[in-house]
């Protein structure tokens, strides 16, 4: 059922979303083409953010910044997931795995060593400070259009 807060919350996330994606591109291989990196984050960003956050809310402040920073970090999973997922399809069509089981092993080391770029200060503060930001809005519109 739609709800405000849901609404809100999906919009927080998309944002953060995209903010985090454009922070993230400084982090990449220079001639790295993005395509529609930042749109796709932000597109996981609303998901997430409707389906975690928007059932999360009415509980307090409190209960809301943690709620806001699992659903950063569930973002951060999804994406990492997502765009593993999608180069390693990229690879395998180029012929650069040996099997089906390289290939899917393929997807957590690509997850793990994009993770490991995440671990830099601003990344971090734009996930955990935006997640953060994002849980007390979407606590906020629960509590007054609800």
């Amino acid at each position: 059922m739609p709800t405000a807060s849901k609404l809100v919350a999906a919009i927080a996330y998309a944002l953060l979303g995209f903010v985090a994606a454009q922070t993230f591109v400084k982090y990449l291989p220079e001639g790295t083409p993005l395509g529609y990196f930042r749109e796709i984050t932000a597109a996981i960003g609303f998901a997430v953010g409707w389906l975690v956050m928007g059932k999360l809310t009415r509980k307090g402040y409190r209960e809301a910044i943690n709620s806001g920073l699992v659903t950063a970090l569930i973002l951060v999973f999804w994406a990492l997931l997502a765009f593993s997922v999608y180069f390693m399809l990229k690879k395998s069509t180029r012929m650069m795995y040996d099997g089906p089981m390289e290939a899917v092993v393929g997807i957590f080391q690509l997850m793990f060593d994009y993770g490991k770029m995440l671990v830099v200060p601003d990344m971090l503060g734009v996930i955990l400070v935006g997640g953060v930001l994002a849980g007390l809005i979407t606590e906020w519109a629960g509590k007054r259009w609800s």
